[in-house]
């Protein structure tokens, strides 16, 4: 019984750890879905963390008697604004001017990082003290909507129910991804830019407006992933390394889901297992450093079987990280 209940605990522990990285990945999956290669998905999760973390604290204390629900919509829009803001600029420089895109997402990455920090820092100097939500709103952000009883169902009941509300809100995000790609026209438009765009612009699909649109909507979602991670894992308190890496492995989840919307649901809670498991299973002469670098292996493993199967629908877009010249066409 003491090891099921480790087991269950490690799992739990995993679907938190992994639910920041589902938002990170479906909002990456989407964006290259179009084409575009974003790199800078670490420094957009600095940024949501830093903005959406703000406009609750700043909301807290402005309120006489502030709104649990209402807080958690005003961290929702202030992270999405502010990657969607970040991914704009990178749309903007890689799309319309056709800038190389691996060095646009790596210069986003640094420069993200550097303004989430700064904002973060910004708002603890300016308040003399730690930027925190109160333990009254906190609970919206940790704790279950479920009722207390189908949390204590045996050995199920702290899996199914008893994550906190982001969890579900991304399963959900996960599924009408699915849905967007696979089964409207919209979508497949979508994919049909990412594949060939020349090939989309002489069907007549307006090949930069979905460009924009996938890859401004995809930041969002993944700064929303590091609001989450600072709201869940971090406690509500910022902290400007807490961030640190975990816009990497978003990235690195992508190509280890294959670009598929359900796929990353267990693969983020794989990967979050992988980010706790030096907490969860202390061999003594095993560094820590090993346990952290083994999301970073299981995708390179990945990436090298679906290399050797030569599996088209497990390859990436065709047009990934490439800019389209119309005039080539």
């Amino acid at each position: 019984m003491n090891f099921i209940t480790l087991f269950i605990a490690l799992i739990i522990a995993a679907i938190t750890y992994g639910t920041p990285l589902l938002f990170g990945t479906l909002g990456e999956i989407l964006t290259e879905k179009s084409g575009n290669l974003n790199l800078g998905v670490e420094g957009i999760m600095f940024m949501g963390g830093a903005v959406g973390l703000g406009g609750v604290f700043y909301y807290e204390k402005a309120a006489s008697s502030p709104s649990g629900v209402l807080a958690v919509i005003i961290g929702l829009l202030c992270a999405f604004t502010a990657g969607a803001a970040a991914s704009l600029i990178f749309s903007f420089l890689t799309t319309t001017l056709r800038a190389n895109q691996n060095v646009t997402g790596l210069a986003l990455s640094i420069f993200g990082t550097g303004i989430g920090q700064f904002i973060g820092e910004y708002m603890r100097v300016r308040e003399g003290g730690y930027i925190a939500i109160g333990n009254m709103l906190k609970g919206y952000f940790q704790n279950s909507p479920f009722p207390v009883f189908l949390q204590k169902i045996p050995f199920v009941g702290g899996i199914l129910f008893g994550n906190s509300i982001f969890f579900y809100l991304a399963l959900l995000l996960a599924g009408v991804m699915f849905w967007y790609l696979n089964r409207t026209r919209s979508g497949l438009y979508l994919r049909a830019v990412g594949e060939s765009p020349a090939t989309a612009d002489a069907a007549g699909i307006n090949v930069t407006r979905y460009q924009y649109l996938a890859t401004v909507i995809g930041g969002g979602l993944s700064a929303i992933g590091g609001m989450v991670y600072i709201t869940t894992i971090a406690g509500c308190v910022w902290n400007h390394e807490g961030l640190s890496g975990v816009g990497w492995l978003a990235v690195a989840l992508v190509i280890f889901c294959m670009w598929r919307p359900l796929s990353a649901i267990w693969g983020s809670i794989l990967f979050g297992a992988l980010m706790i498991l030096y907490l969860r299973l202390v061999i003594p002469f095993v560094p820590t450093q090993l346990y952290k670098i083994l999301p970073y292996v299981v995708t390179v493993i990945v990436l090298i079987a679906s290399s050797m199967r030569n599996n088209k629908e497990k390859q990436p877009p065709a047009n990934l990280g490439l800019s389209y010249f119309r005039e080539d066409r």
